[in-house]
């Protein structure tokens, strides 16, 4: 009987510890969770709100803005993350070389654009590649092209700065992760690979990726749902111009929400379509990673 109670006295002590932590997950994460997607099934915004059930979701299917939001993401997605990837890749490789000099500088200087100012590093970008800008001057100084190229107001241009915008922020984060996966490989791999006569290449490709297939999991998943939630660099480099080139999903939401007739139900529905996606795309890419029995 006294070892019940003391059970039953240890189990209300352990909740007491967890609960204030309970409600504030279910106060600030539930909640808004469980209401946005009430708000998913109305229209309007306000005291103005009224249900339309599915009517949101019918909408996305003709919506041009929203297809062409859709478009450019995906657009982004596929070309950005894979050169992301494989850079952060070839560079983690490089800087984990033993001969290599400088090495603390160089993977400092690498990952030092993922701790900078997301507005401070977009206003530069759109300075940089302004028709006047530095990046036109060396082009047409260096004599690569006759006459500096519209970056800004050319819609296949607009949609390159923002990949490079974001692949110059953004590998040095996923570098990291690689760079502290390769240190955990024994080293005696590539010492054997070097005595059988493999070409640091095939090493590359048939040991080392092989060997950070998780890392490169993981990283694969969490750059794709931030490249499906990008919002900061579009909107402060181009505004999502020019003629919605760069307009993303993210962007139309804000849009939705604060501008153009404000409808917080719409802009849920569209929200709740990117938590869709991203949950899709995560389970295909954990399908493809999945480990296969020969």
């Amino acid at each position: 009987m006294t070892n019940l109670r003391a059970k039953r006295a240890f189990s209300i002590n352990s909740w007491g510890f967890v609960l204030p932590a309970l409600l504030l997950v279910a106060a600030f994460i539930l909640y808004p969770v469980v209401k946005s997607l009430w708000f998913s099934f109305h229209s309007g915004q306000g005291a103005m709100m009224k249900f339309v059930g599915l009517g949101n979701f019918l909408r996305l299917t003709y919506d041009p803005v929203f297809h062409k939001a859709l478009s450019n993401t995906l657009i982004f997605l596929i070309v950005q993350v894979p050169i992301m990837i494989l850079l952060a890749l070839v560079l983690a490789s490089a800087l984990n070389m033993p001969g290599l000099r400088a090495r603390g500088f160089w993977r400092t200087a690498i990952f030092l654009p993922c701790v900078t100012s997301l507005v401070a590093y977009s206003v530069l970008f759109k300075s940089m590649f302004s028709y006047d800008g530095v990046v036109n001057h060396l082009l047409v100084g260096m004599g690569v092209m006759d006459e500096p190229i519209a970056w800004l107001t050319d819609p296949f241009w607009a949609k390159v700065v923002i990949i490079v915008a974001i692949t110059w922020r953004w590998t040095g984060y996923n570098m990291i992760f690689y760079l502290a996966a390769l240190q955990n490989i024994d080293k005696s791999i590539y010492e054997a690979a070097r005595i059988d006569g493999i070409s640091p290449t095939k090493q590359f490709f048939s040991i080392t990726i092989p060997m950070l297939k998780p890392v490169i999991l993981f990283t694969t998943v969490t750059s794709t749902i931030g490249t499906l939630q990008l919002f900061d660099e579009p909107m402060n480099i181009t505004l999502g111009g020019p003629a919605d080139s760069t307009l993303t999903l993210s962007m139309y939401i804000y849009n939705l929400s604060f501008k153009f007739m404000p409808n917080f139900g719409y802009a849920t529905t569209v929200s709740y379509f990117i938590v869709f996606m991203v949950a899709i795309l995560a389970v295909i890419q954990f399908w493809l990673a999945r480990e296969r029995n020969v």
